[in-house]
């Protein structure tokens, strides 16, 4: 990035009061529009309605019909407790369908073979059969996908806290029983790093979770099991020392840059990152939350810019991330040939996975609500005015204003000669961040809960992370 990108970056973000001191882990409290109540129950009806019933599946996307995605449904075991809380459905409603879900997950079959079975290891395939749960096609089996599982199931296994009632007794148990199977260590490559999947095919995935973005929660998660396959001491630092180079920005812009904001969302929708800091971090003055905070203004920032010249982009239309897309078009648009995308993690171009062909997804914002409800909150309500982006789940997962090619035929979304390109679908993993992001502004919804888990505390503590609310 030249030195005049980055003043003009700079300009753009008019960071208010930034500190050089980590935020303390005080209540949010922050009283959101009425919007919010909306987009907040329409976004949990997602995922109560969606789910398979028999089994507690979650699909990957609706309407299109679709395979269970096992990150859905670690966002769908964190949403029921939210819909309890919020009125929305009755605490039995929820603790039945957590039971079912968690009976699946508990009995799903395992082992090395390539068909048959739902995971290996005591870890699960990023998508599964809807109605059998066994491996879709041949997907990885997957760390991080395993990972967001694990959290939403240790959610219901600390909020499911009545201890005269045999059903939630029952869903405590196996939060327990299907976390500490995970042979961790078997993941683990000789440098220490945890590999992001293995194929029964061609076993382990040759690129691990280094640098920084979700891996962290990998990290968290693995050194936090009381199983006998946790992680070893030593593995957070394997995650850290790979650091240096994902550094961006100066003075009260700098943090650790991962390009799309799912990688600065997802960890920190379970975690309660205020106040807490690792030896990495004490070292530069931040935590991870305001670190979060910084990559927010940050993406905001490049989308005011817009050096790619795109149409929509601006004060409070913006937020780049992993998300759908046209598909793999090449076409004049905005006074040049460009190439559109179809599924792809974006986010500003000269950040670590910088990727951006004019697609903006609400989630991108909406998910860091609790970081910058001052700029969220505006985004929000300038999105919810898009033409066809919210109906009746929420926020469709995103839209291109660039894409008025109405001539040409897209696999998913619609066209609008004057507004673009917009996704068909809603998918489980933006659902999820946005409900999880409301929620923890609103009233720490589920950083409250987390901050109970065993498995949390000995995974930050194990990690190296002193201070704030841990020391409590």
């Amino acid at each position: 990035m030249t030195t005049g990108r980055r003043d003009v970056l700079r300009g753009a973000l008019a960071l208010p009061a930034l500190a050089a001191t980590p935020v303390l882990a005080a209540p949010l409290g922050t009283t959101l529009p009425p919007l919010f109540d909306d987009i907040e129950q329409r976004t949990f009806r997602w995922f109560w309605d969606t789910a398979n019933t028999r089994n507690g599946l979650v699909p990957d996307r609706w309407p299109t019909p679709s395979f269970c995605s096992i990150a859905s449904v670690g966002f769908a075991l964190t949403a029921y407790p939210i819909g309890v809380e919020r009125g929305w459905i009755t605490r039995a409603a929820a603790r039945d369908r957590t039971l079912t879900t968690l009976r699946t997950f508990a009995t799903l079959p395992q082992g090395a073979a390539p068909s048959g079975t739902a995971g290996h290891q005591g870890f699960f395939y990023h998508f599964i059969d809807m109605n059998t749960g066994l491996r879709f096609r041949k997907v990885e089996l997957s760390s991080v996908d395993t990972t967001l599982l694990f959290l939403g199931i240790l959610f219901a296994g600390v909020w499911f806290d009545r201890g005269d009632d045999p059903a939630e007794a029952e869903i405590r148990r196996l939060a327990t029983q299907i976390t500490d199977r995970a042979d961790w260590r078997w993941f683990t490559n000789t440098r220490g790093s945890v590999s992001m999947g293995w194929h029964p095919e061609s076993g382990f995935i040759e690129r691990a979770w280094e640098g920084y973005n979700e891996g962290m929660m990998v990290y968290l998660i693995g050194l936090g099991s009381t199983g006998a396959g946790a992680l070893a001491d030593g593995a957070w630092s394997a995650w850290t020392r790979t650091y240096p180079s994902f550094w961006r920005g100066q003075g009260d812009t700098r943090h650790l840059a991962f390009a799309p904001l799912f990688g600065h969302q997802y960890s920190q929708m379970w975690v309660d990152f205020r106040g807490i800091r690792d030896a990495a971090m004490q070292g530069v003055g931040l935590d991870y939350f305001e670190n979060s905070r910084r990559a927010t203004y940050a993406n905001r920032a490049y989308c005011i810019a817009n050096p790619g010249k795109w149409a929509g982009y601006g004060r409070d239309i913006w937020g780049l991330t992993a998300c759908d897309g046209p598909g793999g078009f090449t076409l004049p648009a905005a006074g040049r040939i460009r190439t559109f995308q179809g599924y792809s993690a974006r986010g500003p171009i000269g950040q670590p996975d910088g990727n951006d062909d004019g697609t903006l997804a609400p989630t991108a914002a909406l998910g860091s609500l609790a970081f910058a409800p001052e700029i969220v909150v505006p985004a929000a309500q300038a999105l919810r005015g898009w033409p066809g982006l919210y109906g009746l789940y929420g926020f469709r997962d995103s839209f291109n204003p660039s894409f008025r090619a109405t001539d040409q035929v897209v696999t998913t979304g619609t066209v609008r000669a004057r507004s673009g390109w917009v996704a068909t679908d809603h998918l489980g993993i933006d659902q999820g961040a946005i409900l999880g992001a409301i929620a923890n502004t609103r009233n720490e919804g589920v950083w409250r809960v987390m901050r109970r888990s065993p498995v949390i505390r000995r995974g930050l503590k194990r990690a190296g992370f002193t201070g704030g609310w841990l020391g409590h």
